[in-house]
C-alpha cells in the first residue's frame, strides 16, 4: 500500500506529547504577552487542533508580525529551490512560545554597554570584538623514571632553550 500525503502525515513522534506533559494547557499559556517584533517558536501542540500550523513550521522560529484575539501572525523564512522566501502564517497562540534566540545578544549588550563605562571611568580605551575560542596553553609531560611519578610541565609559548 503506497504512504499518506496527509497534513498530518509522518508526524507521529513530532506531535507526540512529552513525558507527564499530556492534559489541559496551563493558563500561562494564554497569558504571555506577545508584541510585535518578537521572536517566537512555533511548536505545535497537538491536544489543541485548531490553529494547529503545518509539520514544516514545527520548530521554527519567526517574527511575529500581527496580532490577534487568539493568534499570532509569524514569519518565518523558508528554503525553496535555493530561495529563501518569507512565508507569513498565522499559528494559534498555544503553538507559540517566546524564543530565546536573542538572550545571549541581548546579555553581551549589556555587558558591552558596562564595560564602555568602566573604560570611560577609567579613561582607557577597551575592546569589545568578540574572539574565536584559543588554543590551549602547550605543555609537556616527561616520562617517569624509576617507579616516580611523571612530571608535568606547562610552558606557556614554545622555547628553543628548554630542554625537553
Amino acid at each position: 500500500m503506497p504512504h499518506s500525503f496527509g497534513y498530518r502525515a509522518r508526524t507521529r513522534d513530532m506531535f507526540s506529547r512529552g513525558f507527564r506533559q499530556a492534559g489541559p494547557t496551563g493558563l500561562t499559556t494564554y497569558l504571555r504577552p506577545i508584541k510585535r517584533g518578537d521572536y517566537v517558536d512555533i511548536f505545535a501542540n497537538s491536544s489543541i487542533h485548531k490553529g494547529m500550523p503545518h509539520k514544516f513550521y514545527h520548530g521554527r522560529t519567526g517574527v511575529v508580525f500581527n496580532v490577534t484575539k487568539r493568534a499570532v501572525g509569524v514569519e518565518v523564512n523558508k528554503l525553496l529551490r535555493g530561495k529563501i522566501l518569507k512565508k507569513r502564517i498565522h499559528v494559534r497562540i498555544e503553538h507559540v512560545r517566546p524564543s530565546k534566540c536573542r538572550d545571549e545578544f541581548l546579555q553581551r549588550v549589556k555587558d558591552n554597554a558596562a564595560k564602555k563605562a568602566a573604560a570611560a571611568a577609567g579613561g582607557a580605551k577597551v575592546s569589545l570584538k568578540r574572539k574565536p575560542g584559543q588554543p590551549k596553553a602547550g605543555y609537556a609531560v616527561k616520562a617517569s623514571r624509576g617507579g616516580r611519578k611523571p612530571v608535568v610541565m606547562y610552558v606557556a609559548a614554545f622555547d628553543p632553550a628548554l630542554k625537553l
